[in-house]
C-alpha cells in the first residue's frame, strides 16, 4: 500500500493543534441574528473587524457587535466565505478530536440508512448535513472518493483521511476537484486523484437496488456517480413500465438501467453530449442486460429540436441537466433555460405522458423551479399535474441552519 502523499499547495494543520481561537471576528450592527440560528457561513460583508492576525486556515471566534460570543469557526481571508463555522459551544474545541468525532457520527447514520452494504455506494459525509462544512466524502464500494470546498478542511485533509481509514478502511482514497473556480476562490490547491491506499481500477462496479453500475471514480462526473438521484432512479423505473423512455443528459445511464430493466420499460433512448458519459451508458446497459437501450452522443437541446421536428413521441421523459445557474446573478438566465429544455420535453409527450425533470442548482428554489413548469404548460397548452416533488437521497442531509444545502429537486409530473 502506498503512502506517499501528493505535492500540494496547503499547509497542513498539525494534528496537535488546540482547537481553541487564535483571534477574534467582530460582526457588524444587526449582522449577528443568522449566526445564533447556527448558519455556517460568515460573509465578508457581515464583518466590522478582526480582533488579531489568524492566519488562514486557524480557528477563530466570532462574536457580535457587543462582543457577545457566537461561534467558533475556520478564518479564510482570501474567500468572500470569510469564516466557516463548526462550533456553538463556547467551551468545545474545533481540534482533531470534533472531526473525528463528526464523521463517525455521519458514519453512523448510513448505517441506520441501511446504506452500508460493502458493494455498494453512498455518500457518508455531506458539507454542512453532517457538520463539516467544506467537505464531501462519498464511498464507492470499497474505494473513497474526497472532495474538499474549502481550505480550513484542505488544511485537516490528514487528520479526515486518517479518521476515515480508520473508521472504514477503505482500500484507497482519492481527491476529487472542487466545482469549477471553487478552489480559486478559496485560495487553494490540492490535486486531483489518488491520495492514499491503492489506486482504484476503472470502471469500479457498485450495487444499487439490485442494478449494477461502473463508475469511474476518477474522471467522472461529480465524484464518480450522482448517489443523490438514488431514489429518484427508482421513483421514475415504478412508472416507466411499457413507455418509451427518452433519457437526456443521461450521463452514465442510471435512468437508463433503472427504466429499462426495473421498470420494464418498452425502450430507452439515452442522450448525451459527452462521448465519455455515452460510452459508460452502453456499458452499463449492457452490464444489466438492457438490450432494449439506445445510446446517442448529442447536445440536448439539439436532439430534442431534431426529435420534434420527426415527430417523435414518449411516454416519459427524463431531465436531469448540469447545473444551469452557479451564482444568484445567473438565476434568471437559468431559469430560463430550464423553461426552454422543458417546454421541448414537454412537446414530445404523448397524452398522458410522464415528465421527470431535475434541477441540481441550489440557487434555483423549489418554488423558482414549480413556477417555471407553470409557465411551461400556459406556453405549451398541455395540463402539467404534479406527482411527485422529491430531493436529495436521504444520504444527502441538509442542514435546517443552512437551507441553501437543499439543492436537488425532482419533480415527476402527468402531462395531458
Amino acid at each position: 500500500m502506498s503512502t506517499q502523499k501528493p505535492d500540494r499547495t496547503v499547509e497542513p494543520i498539525s494534528v496537535h493543534s488546540t482547537g481553541m481561537p487564535v483571534a477574534t471576528v467582530v460582526l457588524k450592527a444587526k449582522k449577528a441574528r443568522p449566526f445564533f440560528g447556527k448558519h455556517p457561513w460568515v460573509l465578508d460583508s457581515a464583518i466590522e473587524r478582526v480582533d488579531g492576525e489568524p492566519v488562514d486556515g486557524e480557528v477563530v471566534d466570532l462574536a457580535s457587535s457587543t462582543g457577545n460570543w457566537i461561534a467558533r469557526g475556520i478564518w479564510n481571508k482570501t474567500s468572500r466565505l470569510r469564516v466557516r463555522l463548526y462550533v456553538f459551544q463556547p467551551e468545545q474545541r474545533l481540534d482533531a478530536a470534533l472531526f473525528c468525532a463528526r464523521i463517525e457520527q455521519a458514519v453512523a447514520l448510513r448505517k441506520q440508512l441501511g446504506l452500508d452494504d460493502p458493494e455498494g455506494a453512498a455518500r457518508i459525509v455531506s458539507s454542512e448535513g453532517d457538520g463539516l462544512s467544506g467537505l464531501v466524502v462519498d464511498r464507492y464500494a470499497g474505494y473513497l472518493a474526497v472532495q474538499v470546498t474549502s481550505l480550513g478542511i484542505a488544511r485537516r485533509l490528514d487528520i479526515i483521511c486518517d479518521s476515515l481509514q480508520n473508521l472504514l478502511h477503505p482500500q484507497g482514497i482519492v481527491l476529487r476537484g472542487a466545482e469549477r473556480g471553487l478552489a480559486a476562490l478559496e485560495g487553494m490547491h490540492l490535486p486531483e486523484g489518488h491520495y492514499r491506499g491503492r489506486v482504484p481500477e476503472s470502471p469500479i462496479f457498485v450495487r444499487e437496488h439490485g442494478l449494477r453500475y461502473g463508475v469511474d471514480l476518477l474522471e467522472g462526473q461529480k465524484t464518480g456517480f450522482y448517489l443523490d438521484q438514488r431514489d429518484n432512479r427508482q421513483a421514475a423505473a415504478r412508472l416507466a413500465r411499457g413507455r418509451r423512455v427518452l433519457d437526456m443528459f443521461c450521463y452514465s445511464g442510471g435512468f437508463t438501467a433503472a427504466c429499462s430493466v426495473s421498470g420494464k420499460a418498452s425502450s430507452v433512448l439515452a442522450v448525451d453530449s459527452s462521448a465519455r458519459a455515452t460510452t459508460l451508458a452502453r456499458a452499463n446497459a449492457d452490464l444489466n442486460g438492457a438490450s432494449n437501450v439506445t445510446v446517442e452522443t448529442s447536445d440536448a437541446f439539439d436532439r430534442l429540436d431534431q426529435l420534434f421536428a420527426a415527430g417523435e413521441r414518449f411516454g416519459m421523459v427524463i431531465l436531469d441537466p448540469p447545473k444551469f445557474a452557479r451564482s444568484r446573478a445567473a438565476l434568471e438566465d437559468a431559469l430560463r433555460a430550464y423553461h426552454r429544455i422543458n417546454r421541448l420535453a414537454v412537446d414530445l409527450l404523448e397524452p398522458g405522458g410522464i415528465l421527470v425533470t431535475c434541477s441540481c442548482s441550489g440557487q434555483v428554489s423549489r418554488d423558482d423551479f414549480l413556477v417555471m413548469l407553470s409557465g411551461v404548460a400556459q406556453r405549451s397548452g398541455r395540463s402539467i399535474s404534479v406527482i411527485e416533488v422529491r430531493g436529495a437521497a436521504p444520504d444527502h442531509p441538509f442542514s435546517i441552519s443552512c437551507l441553501e444545502g437543499e439543492y436537488l429537486k425532482c419533480v415527476i409530473a402527468r402531462v395531458v
